[in-house]
């Protein structure tokens, strides 16, 4: 809950841009690495806290993304992280698969050895997390192990696009969580794009990407029904 000096308000114009920029970039990146789960509620004095900045430029940041519908109230004086809907749901997968699929077969060609070594090292950053059951560093790890990849598309436009669908998915990917740590389905697919990256064989990393992408849809489909099941028995 908001109290009432942590009221949103209106951007203060008088505080310095650079600051508004970095509270909003910090927040968003945590956002997209998925640091809240779904129904987090935020407050100035925790995110000034958290980004290390004052309360204002904390306001201002928690402001935009509401303004821009990343974060919503549910309440005069509460903001929290929003579940994502069905059919919210389907339509960032379905703009996933095409703009993730292209990115990482763009990516191959200015791939190199280091590349491969870098995702390697991620990866096992990711298994580590996983065996002593830290999903939020699992999130992080997974979220730099993308878009290294994507990143070497060269096309930015195209990976700005896919930091804005991961801005509205980040705290879903809570809910692949435990099942994920004893499927290991995203382990299987991440080395089958490092194996595919190694051989220089875009279409199979292309193929790696979006298989992570639907066995990640399918979890994230069974979480949001089972939400609406809960929500409906309690009501």
């Amino acid at each position: 809950m908001i109290n009432d000096d942590d009221q949103i308000e209106t951007a203060d114009s008088k505080t310095p841009t650079r600051l508004r920029d970095v509270a909003y970039e910090d927040l968003k990146e945590r956002l997209i690495r998925g640091a809240f789960p779904p129904g987090h509620k935020l407050t100035v004095r925790g995110v000034a806290e958290e980004l290390g900045l004052s309360s204002t430029p904390a306001r201002e940041a928690i402001n935009r993304l509401t303004q821009e519908g990343v974060l919503v109230f549910a309440g005069p004086k509460t903001v929290v992280v929003p579940s994502l809907t069905r059919e919210a749901l389907d339509e960032v997968t379905a703009m996933r698969l095409a703009l993730e699929g292209l990115a990482a077969f763009r990516g191959v060609a200015n791939a190199t050895e280091e590349t491969v070594t870098r995702l390697r090292s991620l990866q096992e950053s990711i298994n580590a997390a996983l065996d002593r059951r830290d999903y939020v560093a699992v999130l992080a790890s997974n979220r730099e192990f993308h878009f290294t990849l994507y990143e070497l598309s060269n096309m930015p436009t195209l990976v700005a696009t896919i930091e804005t669908l991961w801005l509205r998915t980040g705290a879903a990917f809570h809910d692949l969580y435990p099942e994920f740590a004893e499927s290991r389905f995203g382990v299987h697919n991440h080395l089958a794009v490092i194996e595919s990256l190694a051989l220089g064989d875009a279409e199979g990393v292309r193929a790696a990407i979006e298989s992570d992408i639907r066995d990640g849809y399918r979890r994230l489909r069974r979480a949001e029904a089972e939400r609406w099941q809960k929500e409906s028995s309690t009501s």
